[in-house]
């Protein structure tokens, strides 16, 4: 399924406003939130950028509610959540690119063969353990299928291999992604 640009822009819009009303500004640009798009469940992320450097990215594979409230949650959350980097401050909002990665749901499965580099993003749960790449991951850094799985399984705290074990569970997923500068 694709957005059309209107979507798209008014996803990004609604992202920003959160994240500028989170670190106490005022964002009061109207938004047209009666877009269909807003009423569709479907897992997301926001991925936030800053001089080219990642600063912070969070989201759901299975939301419990539409994108109207999703996206704000999953923004502010990257923004100020994401135990990897420091919280964002006001002087850093004007500097940030957001990225929106909408999800299509999990579909399981049993090899290598099966991803899709550029394609597919993976989530692998074993051992107690869960980790989840999003498809432009594999892409940035050139990995092949099976670094792939290997960088998934660490990002989960699990040994490289952990996919080929028996208790594992492996999932792929796809992606539509956009961001700010193609807006």
């Amino acid at each position: 399924m694709t957005t059309d640009p209107a979507s798209r822009r008014a996803l990004l819009r609604l992202a920003r406003r959160s994240i500028v009303t989170a670190v106490g500004g005022n964002d009061g640009t109207p938004l047209d939130d009666s877009l269909p798009i807003f009423d569709q469940r479907r897992g997301a992320f926001v991925t936030l950028h800053r001089h080219a450097r990642l600063r912070g990215c969070i989201g759901r594979v299975e939301p419990e509610e539409p994108l109207r409230a999703l996206i704000p949650d999953v923004a502010r959350s990257a923004a100020l959540a994401d135990p990897r980097f420091p919280v964002v401050t006001s002087s850093e909002v004007a500097s940030l690119v957001i990225e929106i990665s909408l999800l299509s749901g999990p579909q399981p499965i049993r090899a290598a063969a099966q991803v899709e580099v550029g394609r597919h993003g993976l989530i692998i749960a074993a051992r107690g353990h869960r980790g989840l790449l999003l498809p432009q991951v594999a892409t940035q850094y050139g990995w092949t299928s099976e670094e792939f799985l290997a960088e998934v399984c660490e990002k989960a705290g699990l040994p490289p291999d952990a996919w080929k074990s028996d208790g594992a569970r492996l999932q792929t997923f796809t992606a539509e992604v956009f961001s700010e500068e193609e807006a």
